[in-house]
């Protein structure tokens, strides 16, 4: 913990040492006065608003570190291995849709799915830990792993679930969270997947805008490195049942191939 992390948490939650809600509410506080106006020259100025909007270059990020971040072994819900092996024949896919707490829960929800875990993805900083992540200096957005059984379900069926399930349209923040952290992303793992996430965002786009919504920002590119969140992080909302969900719809379906409507 960083001496100003310690000096919020002394200062405001000192009742609340550790605890999850807590945390949550420690990162939201060092993210307001990390943007909080100040002045200079005469002219009032955001000095890290840039940092909370624009996604850094590799020299711009933080060292981070080789050891990974230490996880549960067992996912919270299914009681299955959340790192892995996982069994053969399973496929994975990351998505990243805002605050990854909702967003995990989601697709755990789903039929078809043997375990999920959230992360942090599509950044430069190796093993960065949530506060990293929040401060704007890892590239990093909030990401969900999922690992699906594709003679159950298929990945067209969790692009529909992930496209319905936020506003990909929102560039660097879905509802109330700003920052890059909370940026729209499909990351793929292979050339089959890219083509289907290509396909289903021109598809979506022509329903948003029939809607009289804006452009898709989301972000399609083949999957970085995945670096493991936080214990607490994980599978957070089964844990926490009232705990925060910033998720939040267009309301615009998403259409699907006859194929994919079927499995």
């Amino acid at each position: 913990m960083t001496g100003v992390e310690k000096a919020f948490r002394a200062t405001f939650l000192p009742t609340k040492p550790g605890t999850v809600g807590a945390d949550k509410v420690l990162a939201y506080m060092l993210e307001a006065w990390l943007c909080r106006p100040v002045r200079g020259k005469g002219a009032q100025m955001w000095p890290f608003m840039r940092d909370k909007l624009v996604v850094p270059a590799p020299a711009e990020c933080l060292p981070g570190r080789t050891e990974p971040m230490p996880v549960p072994e067992r996912h919270f819900v299914s009681g299955r291995a959340l790192v892995g092996p996982y069994p053969e024949g399973l496929e994975k896919a990351v998505f990243a849709l805002g605050c990854f707490w909702g967003a995990e829960r989601v697709f755990w929800q789903a039929p078809g799915i043997w375990v999920t875990a959230v992360g942090y993805a599509g950044g430069t900083t190796p093993n960065p830990t949530y506060e990293e992540v929040c401060g704007g200096r890892t590239g990093h957005t909030e990401a969900v792993l999922v690992v699906y059984d594709p003679k159950i379900t298929s990945y067209q069926a969790l692009l529909r679930l992930f496209w319905e399930s936020h506003d990909p349209t929102q560039g660097m923040r879905q509802g109330n969270d700003v920052g890059t952290q909370y940026r729209s992303a499909v990351y793929t793992f292979s050339p089959y997947q890219t083509a289907l996430a290509e396909a289903s965002r021109a598809t979506y786009q022509r329903q948003l805008e029939t809607a009289g919504l804006g452009e898709i920002t989301t972000e399609i590119r083949e999957a970085p490195p995945f670096y493991f969140a936080e214990d607490y992080h994980q599978q957070y909302l089964a844990k926490n049942p009232y705990g925060y969900c910033g998720l939040g719809g267009t309301g615009v379906s998403c259409p699907l191939p006859a194929k994919a409507a079927a499995d």
